[in-house]
């Protein structure tokens, strides 16, 4: 009979940006999870013409698209307690907070219904772009083509075999670059 062991991470992927902020991401994640999130993001960047663009020819209300949909993408693979810092909107009034939100548009809505005095903040993560990007990139090679020694190789690996060896002299003719 044959039996095969398959390993599954317990302990979450940990971004650590600067020296007090760290990031964690979901140990495993469902393949439709991944997909699904990434689907997302791509149909956001197709959405206002950023797929593979260059985003320097972008303008502010498309860039602020393209940040927005990769921060919702990161937040999909951030564990529970990560994504709770990473979006978060407080709702206060007269400097309570009375709830709190990780979409923005919702903290607005219930504002609104609690009438004059609240008011919402924004306490969410802010990161330079450059590093929303990388940690997007990050992810998608955590979550899409693995990490470290599984992941799949862009590049002949150090353990591929050697090229054959040639057989024979050089022939005596001229090279046809150098014609």
């Amino acid at each position: 009979m044959a039996q095969k062991s398959f390993a599954l991470r317990t302990e979450p992927h940990v971004a650590s940006i600067g020296d007090d902020l760290e990031l964690h991401f979901t140990a495993e994640v469902y393949g439709d999870q991944f997909l699904d999130a990434y689907a997302e993001l791509q149909e956001a960047q197709k959405a206002i013409g950023a797929n593979g663009a260059d985003t320097s020819k972008l303008t502010g209300d498309q860039l602020r698209k393209l940040y927005a949909a990769i921060r919702t993408y990161l937040l999909k693979m951030m564990t529970e307690e990560s994504a709770n810092r990473f979006f978060r909107f407080e709702v206060t009034v007269n400097g309570k907070v009375e709830e709190v939100f990780q979409d923005g548009a919702e903290a607005e809505l219930y504002c609104a219904r609690l009438g004059a005095g609240a008011r919402v903040l924004d306490k969410s993560v802010r990161l330079p772009d450059r590093v929303l990007i990388e940690l997007m990139e990050w992810t998608i090679e955590l979550y899409g083509g693995g990490t470290g020694e599984e992941a799949r190789p862009t590049t002949p690996s150090k353990g591929s075999s050697a090229g054959s060896k040639r057989t024979g002299t050089r022939g005596k003719a001229p090279s046809r670059s150098k014609a």
